[in-house]
């Protein structure tokens, strides 16, 4: 995001668009993006009962594998498992998504994960209205996305802050 946009919180329709997108597809990868290690709690899944596809992908961290928690070496598992099922389109759809990701500030990152876990903590029905919100959104042309983002552009702080209170209200 350019500083010309505002914060996340600010500037919701794309603020909202860039948190479903990034977090609905890359969800595990970016709540453990950390690689930190921490002894394991629990016995959890031994290197060589990985697939051969799963060592190929998780390779690095393979020297450090039973050092890491059971919980995120069955994220890991999952999320290799998952990706050599993916279509090679979907693959590269998903690493151009990562790439955003990795281009993020650490700023940026940590206003995308307080959006995600804001996501977390709704109920089902609000994560409905914003899937289908973001579903709105991306079906719009990008001269459609554009003109959205200019009016939003154009209010002042004072209506931006009218309008989501208004519609924070209807959701209630």
């Amino acid at each position: 995001m350019d500083a010309s946009c505002g914060s996340p919180a600010r500037n919701w329709p794309l603020a909202l668009a860039l948190i479903a997108l990034l977090f609905l597809t890359l969800a595990p990868w970016v709540a453990h993006a950390d690689d930190s290690v921490a002894p394991a709690a629990s016995p959890g899944i031994a290197w060589k009962q990985l697939t051969p596809d799963q060592q190929t992908l998780l390779s690095r961290f393979e020297s450090r594998w039973s050092e890491l928690p059971a919980e995120r070496q069955s994220r890991l598992a999952d999320g290799a498992a998952r990706w050599s099922a993916m279509p090679p389109d979907e693959r590269d759809s998903a690493q151009q998504r990562f790439r955003r990701w990795q281009d993020l500030d650490p700023e940026q990152r940590r206003e995308v994960r307080e959006q995600f876990q804001h996501y977390q903590d709704m109920s089902p029905d609000e994560q409905a209205k914003v899937r289908k919100n973001f579903q709105r959104f991306r079906e719009m042309t990008p001269e459609q996305r554009q003109r959205m983002h200019e009016r939003w552009r154009s209010l002042t702080p004072e209506q931006r802050q009218r309008i989501l209170e208004r519609r924070q209200h209807q959701q209630n």
